[in-house]
């Protein structure tokens, strides 16, 4: 069977990295490209071996003259905005672990994935473990009134709060079915510590030394209800970026999140 060929967008940064090594070990699939803002070189060497790809900052170079199966792009919301019509345009499936689009960035996402008849799936985190938490605190929304997040990365990462906080909260005032409630002391005041999404506070940690890790604390009277998950290297989210590179092929349209990938039914 033909191994999957992949080009990685974003393939300087320390996730595009990342994804260069696991899918080049990944029986299967081969990295054929890659694409930066600002390459050292015009080629890339493939870790493990003496095989290099092209490297280019040209996107709709490096994806006509490679003409690969899939695009994963781990860069930034604008970079990524600017690169989905060009793949699209050329009938490209698309995985992105980008954070930071706007619901009209999606909608226009479905758009060009239906018009295009190709598969994007976009996911907040990579990390199963990450997936799980969130699909928890769905399931405990629906009995807890009150609830925060605490959101810790390293100290390069620019957005706050994290895709996947904001992801979480959304997801648990949906499963709720209505806003949380706010602490008596922060009603009518505007808040200092964080951004409030339905009345979760989400605090947002930014420091060398950490990765991603994510805390969701559930309160009510006499009791409170903690559900952790702690990054501890990037090499956590390659499963699931595997998993979304061969799923990507068979989902046509706009897939949101790991979770419909893991079969999880709705909280």
């Amino acid at each position: 069977m033909k191994p999957i060929s992949v080009v990685v967008h974003g393939a300087s940064g320390k996730m595009g990295m990342e994804v260069v090594k696991a899918v080049s070990r990944e029986p299967g699939m081969r990295v054929v490209g890659a694409v930066d803002q600002n390459p050292a070189e015009d080629t890339l060497t493939i870790p493990g071996s003496l095989e290099r790809v092209p490297f280019s900052s040209d996107i709709d170079q490096i994806l006509s003259g490679t003409k690969p199966d899939v695009m994963v792009d781990f860069s930034v919301a604008a970079a990524t905005k600017a690169a989905v019509p060009v793949a699209a345009r050329q009938g490209l499936n698309l995985v992105i672990g980008t954070t930071g689009f706007s619901p009209a960035d999606l909608d226009e996402m479905s758009r060009l994935a239906k018009q295009y008849k190709i598969g994007i799936v976009v996911a907040a985190n990579f990390a199963l473990g990450a997936v799980l938490m969130m699909h928890l605190s769905k399931i405990a929304a629906k009995y807890f009134d009150f609830a925060e997040i605490v959101e810790l990365h390293h100290d390069q990462k620019v957005d706050f709060p994290s895709g996947t906080a904001l992801a979480t909260a959304k997801a648990m005032v949906k499963s709720k079915g209505k806003p949380f409630s706010m602490p008596a002391a922060e009603q009518g005041t505007v808040s200092s510590r964080g951004k409030q999404i339905d009345g979760i506070t989400i605090h947002s940690v930014r420091l060398p030394g950490l990765v991603a890790n994510q805390e969701v604390i559930f309160g009510m009277a006499g009791q409170t209800l903690r559900i952790k998950h702690d990054t501890i290297n990037r090499e956590c989210f390659m499963p699931g970026v595997i998993l979304a590179v061969k799923e990507v092929l068979k989902r046509p349209g706009l897939t949101v999140g790991l979770e419909a990938l893991l079969n999880l039914q709705e909280a």
